[in-house]
């Protein structure tokens, strides 16, 4: 894996104030941007919202609307259009959230709350099956004998597009980090299609196109088959992509050598940026056009991580946004 690892911070010099929030370039990649909520900002919009639990937001979809817009006002309607530009921007497409003062697996609720209100300033949270819930929360550990390799810490999980074996749209994927313990290694793994050397010769191929049989394990909870091709297009003729190796099922040996030899070029890429993810922070990238995955970690037999995941699809009421693509 030629993952790309930066240890220094943020250009100050970069760095933009924006009504309750900071927004800078990432030093891992120019198309990564970091906005971190202030402290102050953080800290009334969770008393604003305090009297809605997370079952309220579970119960009452509505709800997640209604804190997306109280998160929103606090920043002076400036985050709204901030995030759906960045996130349609074809050039980007992806961000690094932080809540200043947010840092503790006992504010977990906080979290999700938070998480819930930016998700909901793009779009909407689909249903996850596993959970039960438009969001999921599961843990990773030492020893695991799950039936994908979501929750087994001692590999690479490779890198993918969320959303392959649903028919729902998933345009977005946030990914939270709320806990960690006795934990090295495991940074979220990032790679932007078209930086991908390999892009035009499997785009190309004839197979790109063909619908192929896309199944779930009995973890996912999700019963029936989808089929889609791997790669289609965007509203400019762009390539977008649905893939993930674990759950594609090729039905003869055109496909199957194909599909792993799809699977060596993306993993070999030399474009894979390595993201460290403190607690309290979460990942917010297009789906369409960016694919994740997650370094192995150092064993450890107290080793533990819990994750957050909402992924849903993007909405917004204007054509505006769509000329930033």
């Amino acid at each position: 894996m030629n993952a790309l690892t930066a240890v220094k911070q943020p250009d100050e010099a970069l760095t933009h104030t924006i009504t309750g929030f900071r927004i800078a370039p990432s030093v891992q990649s120019p198309r990564l941007l970091e906005l971190t909520f202030s402290a102050d900002v953080t800290q009334q919009f969770l008393r604003e919202v305090e009297q809605w639990p997370i079952q309220a937001l579970e119960y009452k979809s509505f709800l997640r609307f209604r804190v997306a817009k109280i998160l929103d006002d606090l920043c002076g309607n400036q985050l709204q259009p901030l995030l759906l530009n960045t996130i349609l921007s074809r050039s980007e497409g992806a961000l690094l959230i932080d809540a200043e003062g947010v840092d503790n697996v006992a504010q977990a609720d906080e979290m999700v709350k938070i998480a819930t209100a930016v998700a909901h300033l793009i779009g909407r949270s689909n249903y996850d099956a596993m959970s039960g819930q438009y969001y999921a929360r599961f843990t990773v550990k030492n020893v695991d004998n799950s039936d994908s390799y979501l929750r087994q810490p001692h590999r690479v999980l490779e890198l993918h597009n969320d959303g392959t074996f649903v028919d729902e749209v998933t345009d977005y994927v946030l990914m939270m980090k709320i806990d960690e313990q006795n934990m090295q290694g495991g940074n979220s793994l990032l790679l932007h299609l078209d930086d991908w050397e390999s892009l035009e010769k499997f785009f190309s191929h004839p197979l790109a196109r063909r619908p192929l049989r896309w199944t779930a394990p009995p973890s996912k909870n999700v019963a029936q088959d989808v089929f889609h091709p791997v790669f289609d297009v965007d509203q400019q003729g762009r390539p977008v992509m649905r893939y993930i190796d674990q759950f594609v099922q090729p039905k003869d040996f055109e496909e199957g050598v194909w599909l792993s030899e799809l699977s060596d070029a993306l993993e070999s890429s030399k474009h894979i940026i390595s993201i460290p993810v403190p607690v309290g922070k979460f990942l917010l990238i297009n789906n369409m056009f960016w694919l994740h995955g997650r370094d192995r970690f150092t064993p450890h037999p107290d080793l533990r991580r819990e994750l957050m995941r909402q992924r849903g699809y993007i909405s917004y009421a204007t054509s505006h946004y769509q000329t930033h693509q």
